[in-house]
């Protein structure tokens, strides 16, 4: 083949299959740009994020939007209950037991004669803030276990594996029978430090995966080259790109916390009276559930309604973070 002139204008590009073609300069550096448009940057031309891509896809999710308005309604029934229903939880009529619906009571009443709307209302501030504290104490307390075994790994790592083994084999209802029976305290403490003794160990499960996982990056180790300490290692480095699958579990477990609550609050070694739950009232409500089914159909739709749109916001964030479903 006859030897050509060298032209400055002209650049060899890969092909993508082992071999070569020879482009122009312009075409060279219009492969060699990155993809235009909002798709592929985010304000002033940066890369986009993760989380950016994350925050976009919620916001375009339907599922997402109609969970995060049920959610937020009732944080802000949980905060000024007062806003909508009038009355005392406690206050209850004996003349009016088991009474249907009438105006300014739309629910009817329970077997003691207590207004239903207004303890269901009431009760939603219980499951909220059972479901939130013990939430965020397995995600704080799991994800600082878990982190460090992932880290430094040897006999750190063996001992909380096997310790987390030991508390997978504890039923949870059974502990919750056997730990909140000898409780006399009326609050909420209790069952949510039993949530989180037992819930810690699947959020360190999934927290020393995920470190495990994101320590073995090229700049984490580029990071330890440079002299980079641990504690600035795992939390400038490590922690933010280990984090979401924790977000995505705790989530989800955050109604099954709700639930777990109002189980137990059912079976009586839970929340207790006149402690406001919709598990107590469900249970108070089962024996006439004939007579009076509207005192059973209120506190158990509110509490199905409430697991379900924190069950839909987990399975949304999940799908959002998770790159292979994009």
């Amino acid at each position: 083949m006859p030897d050509q002139p060298y032209e400055p204008d002209r650049a060899i590009a890969g092909t993508g299959m082992g071999g070569a073609m020879d482009l122009g300069a312009s075409e060279a550096a219009t492969l060699e740009q990155a993809p235009a448009g909002a798709e592929a940057t985010g304000p002033a031309g940066r890369p986009r994020s993760l989380w950016s891509d994350a925050w976009r896809d919620l916001r375009r999710n339907p599922v997402f939007l109609l969970s995060a308005l049920v959610i937020l309604f009732l944080v802000l029934v949980s905060l000024w209950p007062s806003a909508i229903a009038s009355g005392s939880p406690l206050k209850c009529d004996l003349a009016r037991a088991q009474e249907g619906p009438r105006p300014g009571h739309p629910f009817g009443y329970d077997g003691q004669g207590c207004d239903v709307y207004t303890r269901t209302v009431y009760g939603a501030r219980t499951s909220v803030t059972v479901g939130l504290c013990a939430t965020l104490g397995v995600a704080l307390l799991g994800s600082v276990l878990g982190g460090l075994a992932g880290y430094f790994g040897g006999s750190w790592d063996a001992v909380l594996s096997r310790l987390t083994d030991i508390f997978f084999a504890v039923p949870v209802v059974l502990g919750g029978l056997v730990l909140l029976s000898v409780v006399t305290s009326n609050t909420v403490w209790p069952v949510i430090g039993f949530m989180v003794l037992l819930g810690w160990p699947q959020i360190s499960r999934i927290a020393r995966g995920s470190v495990i996982t994101v320590k073995q990056n090229d700049y984490v180790q580029a990071a330890r080259a440079l002299g980079a300490s641990d504690a600035r290692v795992l939390l400038r480095h490590i922690a933010p790109n280990a984090v979401a699958p924790v977000i995505v579990v705790a989530t989800i477990a955050l109604g099954t916390y709700i639930a777990l609550e109002a189980t137990l609050s059912y079976l009586g070694v839970g929340l207790k009276p006149p402690s406001v739950s919709w598990g107590i009232d469900i249970s108070a409500a089962s024996p006439y559930v004939r007579n009076a089914p509207h005192a059973l159909l209120w506190p158990s739709g509110a509490l199905a309604l409430t697991v379900l749109a924190f069950i839909m916001l987990g399975d949304a964030v999940r799908d959002a973070l998770d790159p292979k479903l994009r």
